[in-house]
């Protein structure tokens, strides 16, 4: 199958392409940057909010794969247009073009989450949701919780932590369940969707690891598994916790900030069955992680 896939020169979608190409998907890849990439079809996820603007693109695809998304809010990149206007456009293009797979890539945890980002990709899934429920597309989203892998930045800042013997975490994060799934079991999902029983699932599917655990304790984990004694757990103080996000604000390049903490600060945990069956097989459990995962 000839395969768009949105988002492919990041830590999720570069994954996503290599479970397609191996899966025997003709892979077009689409992404957005300052200057042209050989091989790489040029969208800019900033602007392209009009039909029009996707339709000829969709021509002779038989799926689309959308795994765009921000975690700040920029002028170069507003999260409203990235997340949810042109996804939008691009949904309603595929209906139009007769492209009706449509895999959309999302997050466990944004229901009822106030943060822009929540609500934007809430947005879009809905959206997805309504045209296939009308019966115009066979869209689905798949909701990973924590994606743990070598080029990810939230799993940089975990493995820094889990390298530290002191761990000061605020409250509502240590507090929090997570369920991490490693990225490249997020990857073969994605492809398995594509794949003969996996093109008859719509809806909305939960993909996460075969545990739920705490954030804490993940880090736990992370650090026990790179061959480190217990850490020590501190709870930052509730004055410096906003002081430490209002400092992420101000540096683009950090993976902290006001939208992770809102993100982190909420249980991120759903059904493991969802995810083993489309694999045909385990996910990999956070305990193996840095082993099979940080490489």
């Amino acid at each position: 199958m000839r395969v768009l896939l949105l988002g492919a020169q990041g830590f999720i979608g570069r994954h996503i392409d290599r479970s397609l190409s191996a899966a025997g998907h003709e892979v077009v890849r689409a992404g957005s940057g300052r200057r042209p990439v050989p091989g790489l079809l040029q969208v800019d996820f900033a602007r392209d909010t009009d039909v029009a603007r996707w339709l000829p693109r969709l021509q002779g695809f038989g799926a689309v794969v959308n795994a765009v998304g921000v975690l700040r809010d920029t002028s170069a990149r507003p999260m409203r247009a990235v997340h949810e206007a042109t996804p939008k456009a691009l949904f309603d293009a595929c209906a139009l073009a007769g492209v009706r797979r449509v895999v959309q890539v999302s997050a466990l945890g944004i229901e009822g989450n106030p943060t822009r980002y929540a609500r934007t990709k809430l947005a879009a899934d809905a959206h997805l949701q309504a045209l296939t429920a009308a019966g115009r597309l066979d869209g689905v989203v798949i909701r990973p919780s924590i994606v743990f892998g070598r080029e990810g930045d939230s799993s940089r800042m975990f493995m820094g932590l889990a390298r530290s013997p002191l761990l000061v975490l605020p409250g509502a994060v240590i507090e929090a369940r997570v369920q991490p799934v490693a990225v490249q079991d997020l990857a073969d999902a994605v492809a398995a969707l594509l794949q003969g029983d996996g093109l008859a699932r719509n809806g909305v599917l939960p993909c996460v690891g075969p545990s739920p655990l705490g954030l804490a304790g993940f880090i736990a984990s992370l650090r026990g598994q790179l061959g480190h004694g217990a850490a020590r757990v501190a709870r930052l103080p509730e004055r410096l916790t906003r002081l430490s996000v209002r400092v992420g604000d101000a540096l683009p390049f950090a993976p902290w900030c006001s939208e992770t903490l809102a993100l982190l600060a909420q249980d991120n945990v759903g059904p493991a069955e969802v995810l083993a069956e489309l694999l045909g097989r385990p996910a990999l459990p956070h305990s193996q992680m840095v082993a099979r995962s940080w490489r």
